[in-house]
């Protein structure tokens, strides 16, 4: 009889401890749906982040969660800090083997660039993957909240995106009575590469007050020539920097050569960080101040 009942209460002292162990990976994780309308079960405040885009990792540092992050990609240099967390491949080619090694509870991926069998790789060795994929400002803002809501820091994303619209809505008044000049953006040197209607930066001209040359193309970065350039004759022509050291200087001073373009004429050829309008992170709100002050240099702002 003694020995029955000491079974049974081992028995169920076993139960108990598996219950006790299995209860907080139930308890602790909760199920998100993903900007792809996919269902992930990510942990309550998790402590290893992996980003997979620069424009992630900004938004985590913005957010405040600098100590979660382990791992980013090798572009992902802002801010400064981030230039100290471990690589795990180019925002294309990743390493499956280094996001493992450090163990993470949540990677953050984005359908704009990151392939997705290596997503589904990491997903298939249980490892959460969240996956965004905004594709214009006002997705940039949900994306914010998004982030914010899966890490436990949805007051702070929250906070972060009002101070964020309050700047745009800003912008916004001040450009309402102001004439529209025309503006020929420039991402691409040889060949010619500026933005279409589809383009973020078409956006953010929008906003800012200008018209872009190439506002009305169904392709997303179309090839111009120079004679064409020279047809549309914009008042402002904005080179994007991409990094690559003096090229964009060297090709702000090609435009020089053509007089006939009233940009040309009137001295309003300018170089912008690309950071600041190629990223979908929230400085895009610095890179629609920055868009502007050049395209609207009479105003006092």
């Amino acid at each position: 009889m003694v020995k029955k009942d000491l079974k049974k209460r081992a028995a169920a002292f076993t139960i108990f401890m598996l219950v006790f162990l299995i209860l907080p990976a139930v308890t602790c994780a909760a199920t998100h749906t993903d900007e792809m309308g996919r269902k992930v079960a990510i942990a309550k405040n998790p402590g290893r982040i992996v980003s997979l885009a620069p424009n992630i990792t900004e938004t985590l540092f913005a957010i405040g969660l600098d100590k979660e992050i382990v791992g980013v990609t090798v572009f992902s240099d802002y801010p400064a800090a981030a230039g100290k967390k471990p690589r795990v491949g180019s925002f294309v080619n990743l390493s499956i083997e280094k996001i493992v090694a450090l163990s993470p509870d949540l990677v953050i991926a984005t359908a704009n660039g990151n392939r997705k069998k290596t997503m589904l790789k990491l997903e298939s060795m249980g490892i959460p993957v969240y996956v965004i994929r905004p594709e214009g400002i006002e997705d940039i803002f949900k994306t914010i909240v998004n982030i914010g809501r899966i890490t436990g820091k949805e007051d702070a994303a929250t906070a972060l995106v009002d101070k964020l619209q309050r700047r745009v809505r800003r912008v916004l008044s001040m450009t309402g009575s102001l004439k529209k000049p025309r503006v020929f953006f420039q991402i691409g040197v040889d060949p010619i590469v500026s933005v279409g209607r589809d383009a973020i930066h078409n956006r953010l001209i929008t906003l800012a007050g200008g018209i872009n040359i190439l506002g009305d193309s169904a392709i997303e970065y179309p090839r111009i020539s120079i004679e064409k350039v020279i047809m549309k004759r914009p008042d402002v022509i904005i080179i994007s920097s991409m990094r690559r050291g003096g090229k964009f200087t060297r090709e702000k001073n090609k435009w020089n050569v053509w007089k006939d373009i009233p940009a040309v004429k009137s001295g309003r050829i300018h170089i912008i960080d690309s950071d600041l309008t190629d990223h979908f992170s929230p400085r895009i709100v610095d890179g629609l101040e920055e868009l502007f002050k050049i395209i609207h240099p009479e105003t006092d702002n």
